[in-house]
């Protein structure tokens, strides 16, 4: 088939590498004139899509990238990855918005659209449907198939394609055609009754994590206070093999999903019930204070050496908001360096993981994780345990560590 994935991000591009593979003729749409041009020369900027799989779908003519709209022209099957980020706490569905109506100018009879942008319960069938239906002229369920499949990108355990799919339609002939599919990508595909209950187990699954993060966030406060190692707390609880999922503490919660996604059901049941979604807004208010946290840990820190805050040197390890990735949005070590500069300390960073020439949100001078550097700064922070770093070579070099992972150990070292 003819398939069109629009947006080449964090998302769409795995999906749009993995449908050619198995044999679909797929268009990577993005307006992005710059991220078509690096992935038109297998430049990969997606960490769980090498640039070999890339350049191999590239040549077989099965995989295209481009940003002229005019291409999407003929498909079967269209699907949306856009983001949609919160704009002071209300959901921006711009960008699904925008290419609904591209996507609807290209529609024909028989064709599919399916929506994986993250969002509120209704967002397909009162935003997506209706911006389709007026731009195409043509009328959801009689004329043209759409549906909702919430993204799971995967992580070390699970692969994208071995990860279960959740699958919805508008109708009975809609949920057919896209969990036929998904079920030639993915090795398990599982439906649900509709796209209001796919929107919200999305949200379902993030909101656990971020409101479980929270609470593991504050005790490690409350246990410091208390004089008690909160990670030997975890380790003990965590040998009850029932009624316990192990959640470890952090500098604050990063990324696209956790941050974001809980707050789109809280602005939901605001707006149309009139009701909080406390639990969520109170996990929102303890994550946005942990940065603020650390620094408070790292000045105390400094102090009991007799060192000021001010003109101190700091070096940040690991600025991603996840292990091993190689995404910073929304992560907590910009406000961490923005709160230490603010004090008057010389912040640099250390990311192996983000290019020397891809500064994008990197707000600290940039420097690799050198025996130097570590014995120079007067306090190291380890934000991201990433496996690149050599965290015995930090052990041995640094005056002080704040680990805010529990990787390291050593007279030297705190743990958050």
């Amino acid at each position: 088939m003819q398939i069109v994935v629009a947006g080449q991000g964090y998302v769409g591009l795995p999906l749009a590498v993995r449908a050619a593979e198995v044999g679909h003729r797929v268009v990577g749409y993005d307006v992005d004139p710059h991220r078509v041009q690096q992935l038109a020369a297998s430049q990969s900027y997606v960490r769980n899509v090498d640039s070999t799989r890339l350049r191999a779908v590239l040549d077989s003519g099965a995989y295209s990238a481009t940003a002229d709209a005019a291409a999407l022209a003929g498909f079967n099957i269209a699907v949306i990855t856009v983001p949609t980020p919160l704009r002071d706490g209300v959901p921006d569905l711009t960008y699904i918005e925008s290419c609904a109506r591209t996507l609807g100018e290209h529609l024909r009879p028989g064709a599919t659209v399916v929506l994986e942008s993250t969002s509120y319960p209704g967002t397909t069938e009162e935003l997506l449907l209706p911006i389709l239906e007026e731009t195409s002229g043509l009328k959801g369920g009689a004329d043209f198939l759409a549906g909702f499949s919430p993204e799971r990108i995967g992580n070390k355990r699970w692969s994208f394609d071995g990860t279960p799919k959740l699958v919805s339609g508008i109708d009975a002939k809609s949920l057919d055609v896209i969990k036929s599919f998904y079920d030639g990508i993915f090795q398990t595909t599982v439906p649900v009754s509709g796209p209001k209950v796919a929107e919200l187990a999305k949200l379902l699954e993030n909101t656990f994590r971020f409101v479980n993060i929270s609470t593991i966030n504050e005790m490690a406060m409350l246990a410091n206070a208390l004089g008690v190692n909160i990670w030997e707390a975890i380790d003990a609880a965590a040998t009850k093999p029932f009624g316990f999922t192990k959640f470890t503490p952090g500098p604050g919660v990063g990324g696209h999903c956790l941050p974001v996604d809980p707050m789109f059901l809280s602005w939901k049941a605001q707006q149309e019930l009139g009701i909080p979604f406390r639990f969520a807004e109170l996990a929102a208010d303890v994550n946005r204070h942990m940065p603020d946290y650390v620094v408070r840990r790292l000045v105390e820190a400094l102090s009991k050496r007799g060192i000021p805050v001010s003109g101190s040197q700091i070096l940040l390890l690991g600025l991603t908001y996840k292990y091993d990735a190689t995404d910073l949005r929304n992560s907590p070590s910009a406000r961490v360096a923005e709160l230490l500069i603010g004090l008057g300390a010389e912040v640099r960073g250390a990311e192996p993981n983000i290019p020397d020439n891809d500064d994008t949100g990197l707000n600290v001078p940039r420097v690799d994780a050198t025996p130097e550097e570590v014995a120079a700064a007067d306090a190291v922070v380890l934000l991201m345990d990433h496996p690149r770093f050599d965290l015995a070579m930090i052990e041995e070099h640094a005056t002080y560590v704040l680990d805010c992972r529990n990787r390291l150990s050593g007279a030297n070292v705190e743990t958050l």
